[in-house]
């Protein structure tokens, strides 16, 4: 299965900005669901606990939005499913493989007494599955329109035929 450099590349550009998209909305919906859990924070505050958590969780976040949309892009179209369909299913086939790794995260995060419980928590899992519903829809739209095939637009030559497939006498004429 070859990979397509370009197609992978404009796949992880649709990643990045699905993940910003997320990142840009999660203020909206920690107030929806009453849950003040949040991505950029959990990936920050493992690699920094100082004032550069913010930044550095979010450019975290943003590189693994991207990763996932270059493998996205190389396989979305091997999958029998609509267009439309693909992105939002990685995007809960991604929350479903992930969400388990909340239950170690709990207890080994090297800020978890900072951060709220995830494992168990009914409202910041509906979260969690609305923010990867929500990245996959933007992720595969983006990367459809920006992975495009160009038609190919053919010549119309209706008035060379006739109705029964061999062309009209007039066009041969006059083409003479």
């Amino acid at each position: 299965m070859p990979i397509d450099r370009t197609q992978t590349i404009r796949g992880a550009v649709a990643g990045a900005l699905a993940a910003g998209t997320w990142v840009a909305q999660a203020p909206l919906d920690k107030r929806i669901f009453g849950e003040d859990y949040d991505d950029a924070e959990l990936l920050g505050k493992a690699v920094t606990r100082g004032p550069a958590w913010l930044p550095v969780g979010i450019a975290l976040h943003v590189a693994n939005g991207a990763a996932f949309g270059a493998a996205y892009a190389n396989v979305a179209g091997r999958v029998p499913l609509p267009s439309w369909m693909r992105g939002p299913l990685a995007g809960l086939l991604q929350n479903l493989a992930f969400w388990p790794l909340t239950a170690v995260s709990d207890r080994t995060h090297p800020a978890r007494k900072e951060l709220p419980q995830l494992w168990g928590n009914p409202r910041a899992l509906a979260q969690s599955t609305w923010r990867h519903l929500l990245f996959g829809f933007v992720l595969g739209e983006l990367e459809r329109r920006l992975n495009a095939e160009d038609e190919v637009v053919l010549p119309d030559y209706t008035e060379a035929l006739s109705s029964n497939g061999h062309g009209s006498l007039e066009n041969a004429v006059s083409a003479a």
